[in-house]
């Protein structure tokens, strides 16, 4: 039976158990992202010096944020769109900040359920085979056949086009049951599958001839690399990945928040949602880099590691076509889980800002969302051509959100939260219930949030340009 929480004259449902709500602010963090971005920066960025680093900011900086959007969203019971004028100060403007907070899930999935219908591509061919008769071939020929397989994919619209949409019908199907019987009973599994094949899969690329080296290369404490690029870039790297894979800002972990009720204090929640976010990126290093140096592949080439170099070493190692399925299945349930909460993210704030039904809503968004979709599949073919600021279509829409939408909402997110609504307030809410509480001089220390997401959004355009 649905549990209502009762707002005003109607009721909005919460989510069945803690567990539920702990999986399914996971599943908004946890993504592609922390499957090769993670491990690929943590190499190129000092090995173990980084992930130290990146260790303390999460406990620093994204840990309070994560806390500080869960007691918006569980105080006001309200997504986004009406969380802000539920408890902003009389006469103020602070509510204008959720129209492009609201955007930023749109974005998101403007370009995010194309990369989901990559790896849902990538199961069915390697399940059924097909890379598996490409054994065969020496190791720079297979690089070649699979990265010209890759770039085929990319070159086919319809193909992309047709995956996609079938990745955005099902995420739609999941949040038209609603929050308990589609969000919640569908993204608990999942992540519980993802977290059983994450942990089986470093288990099995430990077992490799050469992965200790893969090993070695990613947790070594290279002193010498963090001098060469540099302690502020190594910094600014790390906060940022704490930032954006927690996805601070874009009003998932509020509109979560809401769901739930007040029995537990917010920051053991907080606690236990970055801990599985930060396990998974670590594990995930233990896969790719065991992997990579096993057969031969460069780890340090971003996207391309996941569709050409571990399609490469699937299609040459003992065992690989259920090796593969399974991994591009993880990669799926990571990225799908992402998209669901994603929606929802999206979903709700329709639902209260117009005033409209679920049913309503979700019909509007599959609409939107699936025409979102083109121009990034077209970017690949052709609209190949245009490439705004010298960026594809996909760059394109990921540097828009990334470097601005990510750290422009959180800094608005946060400083109204700490002077809007008020830092004491916030606190209040975080420590209701049983768990963890913060400190009264915790305030004191808040107040420099907002001031090092706006460095981080400087420095992102720096970076850039």
């Amino acid at each position: 039976m649905k549990e209502l929480h009762p707002i005003g004259k109607g009721t909005r449902e919460l989510l069945s158990s803690r567990l539920g709500f702990i999986l399914i602010a996971a599943g908004c963090a946890i993504g592609l992202g922390n499957v090769w971005r993670f491990p690929y920066i943590t190499g190129q960025y000092g090995g173990a010096v980084f992930v130290g680093v990146y260790i303390l900011c999460l406990l620093a900086f994204g840990l309070p944020c994560v806390m500080l959007e869960l007691s918006l969203g569980r105080a006001t019971h309200k997504s986004v769109a009406g969380a802000f004028e539920a408890v902003e100060p009389r006469g103020t403007k602070w509510h204008w900040a959720k129209y492009g907070i609201i955007l930023s899930p749109f974005v998101i999935l403007c370009f995010y359920t194309v990369l989901t219908g990559w790896l849902l591509y990538y199961i069915v061919h390697i399940a059924t085979g097909e890379l598996s008769g490409l054994s065969h071939l020496p190791l720079n020929d297979l690089k070649q056949e699979v990265a010209g397989r890759f770039e085929a994919l990319k070159a086919d619209a319809a193909t992309m086009l047709s995956y996609t949409i079938i990745v955005v019908t099902l995420g739609i199907l999941v949040v038209a049951r609603g929050v308990q019987k589609g969000v919640e009973n569908v993204t608990r599994p999942l992540m519980i599958f993802l977290f059983i094949t994450l942990i089986s899969l470093a288990v099995y690329a430990l077992t490799l001839d050469g992965a200790w080296e893969g090993v070695k290369y990613y947790l070594y404490p290279d002193f010498e690399k963090v001098n060469e690029v540099g302690w502020a870039t190594v910094i600014f790297a790390a906060i940022n990945q704490a930032f954006f894979s927690l996805t601070v800002g874009q009003g998932s972990l509020l509109i979560f928040g809401s769901y739930i009720k007040k029995e537990r204090a917010l920051a053991t929640e907080a606690a236990i949602i970055t801990s599985l976010d930060l396990s998974v990126a670590i594990i995930a290093g233990f896969i790719v880099f065991p992997v990579c140096f096993s057969f031969g592949i460069a780890p340090n080439q971003g996207p391309d590691l996941l569709f050409n170099s571990m399609l490469t070493v699937f299609a040459s190692m003992e065992y690989g076509r259920v090796v593969g399925t399974l991994f591009f299945v993880f990669m799926f349930f990571a990225a799908f889980t992402s998209v669901i909460t994603v929606m929802e993210t999206l979903i709700g704030p329709v639902i209260e800002l117009f005033k409209i039904s679920r049913r309503l809503a979700v019909f509007i968004c599959y609409i939107l969302i699936s025409l979102s979709t083109i121009p990034c599949v077209l970017g690949f073919n052709y609209w190949q051509d245009i490439k705004p600021l010298g960026m594809n279509i996909l760059s394109f829409e990921d540097f828009i959100l990334s470097n601005n939408f990510f750290p422009i909402g959180a800094f608005f997110l946060i400083s109204f939260i700490v002077w809007g609504w008020g830092i004491k307030n916030s606190l209040a809410e975080v420590n209701t219930g049983k768990g963890l509480k913060v400190p009264a001089w915790f305030r004191y220390y808040v107040y420099v949030l907002p001031a090092i997401i706006a460095i981080i959004f400087i420095q992102g355009y720096k970076d850039s340009f």
